[in-house]
């Protein structure tokens, strides 16, 4: 009796010093690329097509920004990159192919604490960022329609953004539907009070308005189909979900063809009603 008491103290202690680590360090988890290293700051060049620019936040942060201007009558393409990248894909990305055809501006900057960006991650910061980058937007482009993108935790700070902004529609690959959830999944034994930043797009995407497009590859191995899935649905009749071959990055891009054919002629139209 007594082993099995020791082997339980044992067992409980190296529970508690896991969770204990997890909770520390959970932002490094959650926002890796923030701690790369630093020296990348120096090798920062502007995809072919934009200019480098700073995005001030409302809270005294200056974020590394990408930004091109939309041709006349057209939108812009917010896009919000995963966390673990950094907004030069993005921005080469939305320059070019069909986005370029139709006249698409876009914005595309790195979140605070990643480099190139002042002060340090978090749900609340992030928040602030897009918001910022919403507002950027506005003033170097006004009455542009806005169609706001994610990839992985960027879809997240998008959804969140369509729920407090003016926008045309989202473009949404490899989302999940709460940071809540995915964790439960991945760390199930870890109590989820612990958690400081939850990304409940779940609770969020009511709020957005105009057409969704959910892409998500049947390999990801990070975020799990069925979080899209469960996303999709809350959005509703609104909502197209491609499910498609792939892994969590192989899909970007995958399908900016149907969705330039989905938000093209609705960007126009709100163009045009513009006054």
């Amino acid at each position: 009796m007594r082993l099995v008491l020791i082997l339980l103290a044992w067992g409980l202690g190296l529970y508690a010093v896991a969770v204990g680590l997890l909770a520390t360090f959970q932002r490094h988890l959650i926002y890796p690329g923030a701690f790369f290293s630093r020296r990348l700051e120096a090798r920062r060049i502007a995809p072919a097509g934009t200019a480098t620019i700073a995005v001030a936040t409302a809270d005294g942060e200056r974020l590394l920004a990408f930004w091109r201007p939309p041709e006349p009558g057209c939108g812009v393409v917010l896009s919000f990159h995963g966390n673990a990248s950094i907004p030069e894909a993005g921005a080469a990305r939305f320059t070019g192919g069909p986005w370029a055809a139709a006249g698409w501006g876009v914005l595309a900057m790195a979140y605070r604490g990643y480099p190139g960006s002042t002060g340090s991650p978090s749900e609340d910061g992030l928040l602030r960022d897009g918001r910022a980058a919403h507002a950027a937007i506005a003033e170097r482009a006004p009455g542009a329609p806005v169609l706001l993108h994610g990839h992985s935790l960027g879809a997240a700070v998008a959804v969140a953004v369509a729920a407090e902004r003016p926008h045309l529609g989202l473009y949404l690959e490899a989302p999940f539907d709460s940071l809540h959830h995915l964790v439960g999944w991945r760390y199930p034994m870890m109590p989820r009070l612990f958690l400081r930043d939850t990304y409940r797009s779940d609770r969020r995407i009511a709020g957005s308005t105009g057409p969704v497009l959910v892409v998500h590859g049947t390999e990801d191995g990070v975020i799990p189909v069925d979080f899209a899935r469960r996303l999709a649905a809350l959005a509703g009749s609104r909502a197209r979900l491609e499910i498609i071959p792939g892994d969590h990055v192989s899909i970007l891009g995958a399908r900016d063809a149907e969705a330039g054919a989905l938000f093209t002629p609705a960007c126009r139209s709100a163009a045009l009603a513009t006054p």
